[in-house]
């Protein structure tokens, strides 16, 4: 590690951490309904989008109406955005008359799915495939409303923990409405600005053929892109504009540009802590949970660049053995931009993975064994760490439920959390979703790592699932694990070294996506529901307290421990032993 790269992340780290309080205070007010600063402005609009809706604001639900409202609505933004890529051959804004001929139907449930669940994972090239109607109609309203969607069911959660004792735990169609338009409308006008200050294009034109030095040609992609980075950052969205997302000059062009969209990646998610807090009551609370959220950020960042930093150790065995200049006295630049360097490339990579963001301004596959495992842990410990807007919160909520269940066995007395008693009821809804979700990781990397198609069958063009990996041995099967990780995760980042725009990987990673947001959110909605009809038991001296410390090691070491026991199988056969294996010389 360099001086230089250990103050670029903690300097980014102090600027989230002095955003943390005002923005999550802001959120608590607008998701309980006070009035803000920005009510003389945005009102008049909510209040539309009631009227339009038939939204009656003063009518709460039940959790199950909040689900099947959930459930709903992300059925029709599925058809909506499958239906303008089946279609955009006839819409307007297609300078460059882009036709179906690559938005085929399992690329398209591909995208609708991955759009629809906030994962944003990517089959194909967006400047070659989508044109900029389908970029800003399906893919930008996404960004926006499937992130307004996480945050809601997280207030739904929070609000079964806030209120003594109720039967409903609020309105979904209200919670959403709030949460696009007064925070990430606003967030996102400021970004798009700000990106657009920074050399960010943001226009309508058809792409620009240009000479080169060598007299050649080439083709310069153009179009709405500042408006799409903003929001698919701060919502966690990830994607891209450009098929090489963040690392391209067009969509990250200065070291400020750099740093803010990394910031926007945590922002919300980093601000929801403290509404949480505010929301309970007791800001202690939200405090011990960003606490736990920085611990494990810190664990991964300086394990991660640490490890860039060093480079590959064969190099440099080679050059000691041949006498000549070998070795990566830079540390490992393979895949990242010298214009960002290996500090923000590894700080971003961290970012992205602790939150379901998958964008990316370097190409994780080119990371270190060891790096590439922070990568992967990060995605597969459920995103908690920040996490999504909404997800992460609701995620580590999850994880508080199984801490204090396990707090309450150690003393002998049922578990309590905010004076709420944490019961078998709540217990088994998050076992649910973590097996759920490791099951959808393992069994479908297991299965596309062995199954084996005909060749050239529908399912699988090139033949085996396994032949679409660009290296072998571990680091292929890294590739595989890394890619079902990432859709269940609604991560949507890749390692980018495998061939997933196939019909198998389509449907399947589709599939993956689905299991990663409707089989943790449905069981959270259901603790909401549990948790808000419970009567409030005042904490006692036998009480575990959940503010301090203590608490937030063992939160933070409940994370650990079941990605650890649930993962550590699968990740000794990818990263890890192909660590060994490169110190002992092999490389894959």
């Amino acid at each position: 590690m360099t001086a230089t790269g250990v103050l670029q992340i903690l300097g980014f780290f102090l600027v989230l951490l002095a955003l943390t309080k005002p923005l999550g205070l802001f959120m608590a007010r607008v998701y309980e309904g006070q009035r803000t600063f920005l009510h003389p402005v945005l009102r008049p609009l909510e209040c539309l989008l009631y009227q339009l809706g038939g939204i009656k604001e003063e009518i709460e639900q039940r959790w199950t109406q909040y689900a099947a409202s959930l459930l709903s609505f992300s059925l029709f933004s599925f058809l909506f955005v499958y239906v303008i890529q089946r279609l955009q051959a006839i819409l307007p804004f297609n300078p460059q008359g882009f036709t179906t001929k690559k938005t085929t139907p399992d690329v398209s449930f591909n995208t609708a799915v991955s759009f629809m669940t906030n994962t944003n994972w990517q089959a194909y090239g967006g400047e070659t495939t989508l044109s900029y109607f389908s970029q800003m109609a399906a893919l930008t309203v996404q960004n926006f409303v499937s992130a307004a969607a996480g945050m809601a069911v997280a207030i739904a959660l929070v609000r079964g923990f806030a209120r003594r004792q109720g039967t409903t735990i609020g309105n979904f169609w209200v919670d959403l409405v709030r949460g696009t338009v007064y925070v990430l409308l606003p967030l996102s006008l400021i970004g798009a600005l700000l990106l657009c200050s920074q050399g960010v294009i943001q226009n309508f034109q058809a792409y620009t053929t240009a000479t080169t030095l060598e007299g050649g040609t080439q083709v310069i992609a153009q179009g709405p892109a500042a408006s799409q980075i903003a929001i698919k950052q701060l919502g966690t969205n990830g994607g891209g504009f450009f098929n090489t997302n963040s690392s391209h000059p067009l969509e990250n062009p200065t070291p400020f540009s750099n740093f803010f969209q990394t910031l926007y990646i945590l922002l919300i998610s980093a601000g929801l802590t403290y509404t949480f807090g505010v929301m309970v009551k007791d800001t202690r609370q939200g405090w011990a949970l960003f606490a736990t959220m920085s611990l494990l950020f810190f664990i991964g960042a300086f394990v991660c660049y640490p490890a860039e930093q060093a480079g590959n150790p064969i190099l440099a065995k080679l050059g000691i053995q041949t006498g000549a200049t070998i070795g990566q006295p830079g540390g490992n630049m393979e895949g990242k931009e010298v214009r960002h360097g290996i500090a923000p490339s590894a700080l971003w990579a961290v970012a992205t993975t602790d939150a379901s963001n998958g964008s990316v301004n370097s190409m994780h596959d080119s990371y270190t064994p060891i790096g590439g495992l922070v990568l992967l842990f990060n995605i597969q410990s459920g995103e908690v760490i920040f996490g999504g807007v909404g997800a992460g919160l609701y995620g580590m909520l999850l994880f508080v439920v199984l801490a204090v269940f396990i707090a309450g066995l150690m003393v002998g007395r049922t578990p309590e959390y905010l004076g709420k008693k944490i019961e078998s009821k709540e217990v088994k809804m998050a076992m649910v979703a973590l097996m759920a979700c490791a099951a959808s990781i393992l069994m479908f990397t297991a299965i596309s790592a062995n199954i084996d198609f005909p060749k050239d069958s529908y399912w699988n063009p090139p033949g085996a699932a396994i032949a679409n990996t660009n290296n072998g041995g571990p680091h292929g099967l890294s590739e595989i694990l890394y890619a079902y990780s990432s859709g269940t995760g609604n991560n949507g980042s890749a390692f980018a070294g495998i061939n997933v725009n196939t019909p198998w990987y389509n449907l399947t990673i589709g599939l993956a996506m689905l299991i990663g947001r409707f089989l943790i959110i449905l069981p959270m909605l259901a603790i909401a529901g549990s948790l808000v009809g419970k009567r409030y038991v005042p904490s006692t001296s036998g009480t575990f307290p959940t503010h301090g410390p203590l608490f937030v090691a063992l939160l933070a070491g409940t994370v650990i421990i079941v990605g650890a026991l649930t993962f550590f199988p699968a990740l000794s056969l990818t990263p890890i032993v192909e660590h060994f294996l490169m110190e002992a010389g092999q490389l894959f």
